[in-house]
């Protein structure tokens, strides 16, 4: 089936980020859960004050974002062959907004944190599915983490391709594994004919 529509994951995808996770998770003492659930579930205040950690090291990794080598023409290209683009993040949306103003990025769907559909959930790629009307086979997710491939996963979209220079670590996964945007074009390329 002809791709119709590609989901793209932001931080460590459309844009090179540093974050030092184990930092945040230790400043939050989030106990191994996911930080997002984590901090849901927290009471008042401390909830409103572990928010505002973690938006702290966003703002800061955010500011000093670049886009990654290759990506607007990888969109450019999508675009001019009518394929729909969708961003999903467990990032905010000022952090979205503030990005896609500095690179002068679109999309044709956003969804981010806010929402309350947050990766590794499928729902945040199921909610882009519905909203272009496509199929699950007519879609195909580029992130470069296990919880892209989870959400897909669940959503059950068949195509799934990571950016990430360390395939050893995706090795066992159902997802194909790129270095570099060049690499992920050419083989997506394929799936436009």
């Amino acid at each position: 089936m002809r791709l119709k529509g590609v989901i793209f994951d932001m931080d460590g995808t459309v844009v090179d980020v540093t974050y030092d996770w184990n930092q945040i998770r230790a400043e939050l003492n989030s106990q191994g859960k996911p930080i997002l659930i984590y901090l849901k579930n927290l009471e008042e205040p401390e909830k409103s004050e572990k928010w505002k950690v973690l938006e702290k090291h966003e703002s800061e990794a955010t500011q000093k974002a670049r886009l990654k080598p290759g990506m607007r023409g990888f969109l450019d290209l999508l675009r001019h062959k009518g394929i729909k683009i969708a961003l999903v993040t467990n990032n905010s949306q000022r952090s979205v907004s503030f990005l896609l103003e500095k690179f002068n990025l679109e999309f044709d769907c956003i969804i981010s944190r806010e929402s309350g559909l947050w990766k590794p959930s499928g729902a945040p790629f199921q909610a882009v599915l519905e909203k272009f009307g496509l199929e699950k086979e007519e879609c195909c997710v580029v992130g470069d983490s296990h919880f892209d491939i989870k959400a897909a996963e669940e959503t059950g979209i068949p195509n799934v391709f990571i950016l990430n220079e360390d395939k050893e670590r995706f090795a066992s996964m159902p997802a194909e594994v790129f270095s570099s945007v060049e690499e992920l074009m050419k083989r997506i390329e394929r799936l436009l004919i």
